[in-house]
């Protein structure tokens, strides 16, 4: 079988590294790739856009690839999908109609009222003078939101109102582009965030282990949103009645939404989930792929061969198709560009991964490309994932392995999971 991985992050890192796990897949290309995807056996770099979806169809028609696996939201969102497919092409990742769910914050809170998905109430702006007004009404903390893709980094926690409008008049502004150019006004949940990615053919959905991310850049949660700075799967306190619940009060209505409204979704389902103090999950976000680092916890515990679940949402026979785990836990440590999320230097050689992963963990390559020697290529540069019987076990074998890593201005943040290992279990509400 031969795959192609659409993308360039640790996210593709992963699904390559897991994908080439099975002997059923002899051949792995990575569109464009990094410096870790470059050093698998078995897999190339190709160095296409990711959005130049001619160049992508006649590469894969030319070398007779079976599937192809889309990772990050944009080209999902620009019709990657539609493209491929119209020319006979099997991918896992939703049309340019289901990626709505990310691309669009409105229309995917649109969806969730319309099918009663519990969720934070919100209003949407198009204009920032209606929505400055409409924030004076609005009990703080409140949260701001880009309606569009802006790459992780659109939603503000505005403790105060002048955060509040600050973070409006820099959305009108231009900051995140056409992305800003809407903005939602919603309640602030309280909770504890979670992570849960479903796979679908849509037909049937499946969620995978629950896992917890961790977004803000500094300890304890504080500090300016990132794509994510780490994050563990299983969550030790969601219970299995809590997932049940997801279940059945989040992850089916939503399939059945999109059924309603005549979209074939195909691939991943990635609610970002509040668990409230009484026990009751709401939606925060949903996203239409492989959260990352989520993805690269989640793979070093999945057991089945990737490219079967992959092939069952493709040809709707997930339903026929058993999702198992290894026992234990996994933990992601990121490590960062120096000034990430703002402004970052690129081209600093990195040392330590080989002497890294003697220690037991496997170093999924984000921001990195391979020169004379390896250099950092982007904000987030490297997710150092340890395994271990306990989560406090599989932090342990991360933090151990980014001791052996260097490179210049490199930071981590040092509590990653630290804010559940206390917690009890969810019980329903």
């Amino acid at each position: 079988m031969k795959i192609l991985v659409v993308g360039s992050g640790g996210r593709e890192h992963a699904l390559a590294w897991k994908l080439l796990q099975s002997a059923a897949v002899h051949q792995v290309y990575c569109l464009p790739g990094n410096g870790g995807t470059a050093s698998l056996a078995h897999c190339q770099n190709v160095p296409i856009a990711d959005q130049d979806f001619d160049a992508i169809g006649h590469f894969v028609q030319t070398q007779g690839i079976d599937l192809v696996v889309v990772g990050p939201e944009l080209p999902l969102a620009m019709g990657i999908t539609d493209t491929l497919q119209a020319q006979g092409i099997r991918v896992f990742g939703p049309t340019q109609a289901g990626a709505q769910l990310e691309a669009s914050k409105t229309w995917a809170k649109d969806l969730m009222t319309e099918a009663g998905i519990p969720t934070a109430r919100a209003q949407a702006f198009t204009d920032a003078a209606a929505a400055q007004t409409y924030l004076q009404t609005q009990r703080l903390p409140v949260v701001i939101k880009a309606d569009g893709l802006a790459a992780g980094k659109g939603v503000t926690v505005a403790p105060s109102l002048e955060t509040a409008h600050q973070a409006i008049e820099e959305a009108f502004a231009g900051k995140f582009g056409i992305a800003g150019q809407q903005v939602l006004i919603e309640e602030f949940l309280m909770g504890q965030e979670v992570s849960v990615l479903a796979l679908t053919d849509g037909l049937t959905i499946k969620p995978l282990l629950p896992a917890q991310d961790h977004k803000p850049i500094g300890e304890g949660d504080t500090g300016a949103n990132t794509g994510g700075m780490g994050a563990y799967a299983p969550v030790p306190w969601v219970s299995t009645a809590l997932m049940s619940r997801i279940q059945s009060e989040i992850l089916e209505p939503t399939l059945q939404a999109l059924q309603r409204a005549q979209i074939d979704y195909r691939g991943v389902i990635y609610a970002g989930l509040i668990i409230t103090p009484t026990g009751d999950p709401q939606v925060i976000e949903f996203n239409c792929r492989f959260g990352d680092p989520e993805t690269q916890v989640l793979l070093a515990l999945l057991d089945s061969p990737l490219e079967d679940l992959l092939w069952a949402c493709v040809n709707q026979h997930l339903a026929q198709t058993s999702v198992r785990w290894k026992p234990g836990f996994a933990a992601g440590v990121v490590i960062a560009a120096g000034g990430y999320p703002g402004p970052y230097q690129t081209g600093h050689p990195i040392t330590g991964i080989d002497q890294a992963e003697v220690q037991g963990v496997t170093v999924f390559h984000a921001g990195t490309r391979q020169e004379e020697q390896l250099v950092t290529s982007g904000g987030r540069v490297l997710a150092v994932t340890g395994r271990g019987e306990t989560l406090p076990l599989a932090l342990k074998q991360a933090y151990r392995g980014i001791a052996a890593i260097q490179f210049q201005d490199c930071y981590c943040r040092q509590d990653i999971g630290q804010r559940s290992l206390n917690l009890v279990p969810v019980e329903e509400g």
